[in-house]
């Protein structure tokens, strides 16, 4: 591997209740995840100079990342969610004109150049501003790396024309259900039900990936696994439920998802193991509080199973 096998680009934040504040950001969910499997994984961000950002700098700190494409703004503030509670859960308040708005170019592409990536993964959140979104592109164009997009379709802050234009930039897209729902409403003008077994769904999925020149579509189901869509037609599903006994929440699940199929990936598993294992994952993330585990020794047992040839600690290999 080079120094640097993945890139990632987008929002560090914090999510905050107000009486606890929890370091958040799907790109930084996912970057934090890689580093505790061995990835050297390059997270670009901006943050301010301020206490929020001093808890993201301690996130890369107990996560051994390098702060190479970690830029500070001296006057802008490191990117803040205010979440309320309320009787249907919890309301996301996600606030404008954050650090991570203001990426710089020139010294998001220096880091690119020294970490001369295999992978670039992005969003979309990062890209409600034109400074970010620019320097997104500068990085695209600048780099043969394969592009992993995360899409995530949020009301007031990412417009249909974003989600084009990045659709438009990337090799592999995960969505969600309720963002493929999106994605047929705009582009396919159909909305065939989520089984891999219909023929309308796996028409539907191809003419999206035609329609954007992808080399593969990741639809994930969450309790119902995930599918994958390849380019010349194949479909690879993984069905099995991870569910855990408790629940806690699912925070981090499809950033955790990510995370292992990227992982995956670089080890070169084949991709109906990449999906199970993925998957497994995913549904151990939500038995836990927050998008990433507080111990970093959560992950030790992951990766000694992936070791063995097993899918998850306790399974046989």
């Amino acid at each position: 591997m080079s120094k640097h096998s993945i890139v990632v680009f987008g929002e560090a934040l914090v999510d905050d209740f107000i009486t606890e504040q929890v370091v958040g950001g799907a790109p930084f969910n996912v970057a934090r995840n890689l580093a505790a499997f061995g990835v050297a994984t390059l997270m670009v961000t901006r943050i301010g100079a301020d206490r929020n950002g001093a808890g993201i700098c301690d996130e890369f700190t107990r996560f051994g990342m390098s702060e190479a494409g970690l830029q500070v703004d001296e006057r802008g503030a490191t990117g803040r969610v205010v979440v309320e509670r309320n009787a249907d859960g919890h309301r996301f308040i996600i606030l404008p004109d954050q650090a991570y708005d203001y990426v710089e170019t020139a010294p998001a592409l220096a880091a690119l150049a020294a970490a001369r990536p295999r992978v670039i993964y992005f969003g979309t959140m990062a890209q409600r501003h034109e400074q970010s979104r620019a320097t997104l592109r500068a990085m695209l164009e600048a780099s043969d790396a394969q592009r992993y997009l995360d899409l995530n379709v949020r009301e007031g802050q990412v417009t249909e024309r974003i989600a084009h234009e990045s659709l438009k930039l990337a090799d592999i897209v995960k969505v969600n259900e309720d963002e493929l729902k999106d994605l047929f409403r705009w582009y396919t003008h159909t909305q065939p039900a989520t089984d891999a077994d219909s023929p309308e769904m796996r028409e539907a999925c191809l003419t999206l990936m035609r329609t954007f020149g992808l080399q593969g579509l990741i639809v994930t189901l969450g309790e119902r696994g995930a599918l994958y869509f390849s380019a010349h037609g194949a479909v690879a599903a993984n069905h099995e439920c991870h569910a855990p006994e408790r629940i806690v929440d699912t925070v981090g699940a499809g950033d955790a998802f990510s995370s292992v199929f990227l992982f995956g990936q670089l080890q070169g598993w084949p991709l109906p193991l990449t999906l199970a294992r993925a998957n497994a994952f995913a549904g151990a993330i939500c038995g836990i509080s927050g998008a990433v585990p507080a111990d970093v020794g959560f992950y030790a047992p992951w990766i000694a199973s992936w070791q063995r040839g097993a899918v998850r600690p306790g399974a046989a290999s």
